[in-house]
């Protein structure tokens, strides 16, 4: 499987031997980096931030680290290598050849999963988009930006899907995508979490450890479909999305950890809020 990184959209599916296809997505792009633009991280667009971008799909330097202005970020179509001998691993159709099309039987079904797990994508984004004025340091700074670049990563990989498998209605969805808005009573997200505002940062750390975790068995249920380009697409996901548990986990672990240290200073004499601590019972 080659990697073009070099393209106007890197990628490893060999977006340049199916003209229609590549036209579609570089129609699609310019109106993604206008939402970027418009409901990405706000303040800091032009900024050089400390970046993983993806390269490759081994296990071995998969990612290049630089620093980008995130409108320049390289998103792209990455999808894990083809098992040739994959077979359905469940249900009636079992031990039989993965789908490499969309069978016609489970066309609405699969169109559906795939848009609702792609409309988390920008949404997170968007609901996180104020928090880099508020970051408790800059290695907070660099985490929150590395999600961010990743949702939108992840929403290029159901866009991929979207239009290479759905035809019209797969570009119409690809479409809504960028339309709809995280809270907007007119246009909402899919899903209701993907509606409510994330303006703290121990509601981010939250939201990476309780609400991303909840995505990433999403992601593992998906990585195991019998629509083969849908589980290799997630199975290479689920190496980005560990990052996003592991900022999640260490920013609960070091509020706690902080709020455990001022309640032993304080000795009870005084509320912890007074020292700029968080109660362990908020």
């Amino acid at each position: 499987m080659s990697m073009n990184l070099y393209e106007r959209i890197p990628n490893n599916v060999n977006l340049s031997e199916d003209k229609k296809l590549q036209r579609a997505l570089e129609k699609w792009l310019p109106n993604y980096l206008d939402w970027w633009r418009e409901m990405g991280p706000e303040g800091f667009q032009q900024k050089d931030v400390y970046l993983r971008t993806a390269i490759s799909v081994e296990p071995e330097g998969w990612a290049h680290f630089d620093y980008v202005k995130m409108p320049d970020y390289r998103w792209g179509i990455f999808l894990k290598p083809a098992d040739p001998n994959a077979t359905v691993g469940f249900g009636d159709n079992y031990g039989q050849p993965v789908y490499q099309e969309v069978p016609g039987e489970f066309r609405n079904a699969l169109r559906r999963i795939i848009v609702t797990q792609g409309d988390t994508e920008p949404a997170s984004v968007e609901q996180q988009r104020q928090l880099g004025k508020t970051c408790p340091s800059l290695y907070d700074l660099r985490n929150l930006f590395q999600v961010n670049v990743e949702e939108g990563r992840h929403l290029w990989a159901m866009v991929y899907l979207l239009q290479r498998y759905f035809g019209r209605d797969g570009r119409d969805e690809a479409d809504e995508l960028l339309q709809r808005r995280s809270g907007n009573p007119d246009k909402p997200r899919i899903l209701e979490a993907f509606n409510q505002p994330c303006d703290d940062w121990l509601n981010f750390f939250c939201f990476t450890m309780f609400t991303d975790r909840d995505g990433k068995y999403q992601l593992a249920a998906l990585a195991e479909s019998g629509f083969e380009p849908l589980a290799r697409t997630c199975q290479f996901m689920l190496t980005e999305e560990a990052h996003h548990l592991f900022v999640g986990e260490t920013g609960v672990g070091r509020v706690v950890k902080r709020t455990g240290q001022l309640m032993k200073e304080a000795n009870g004499a005084l509320d912890i809020r007074e020292l700029g601590g968080i109660p362990l019972d908020v």
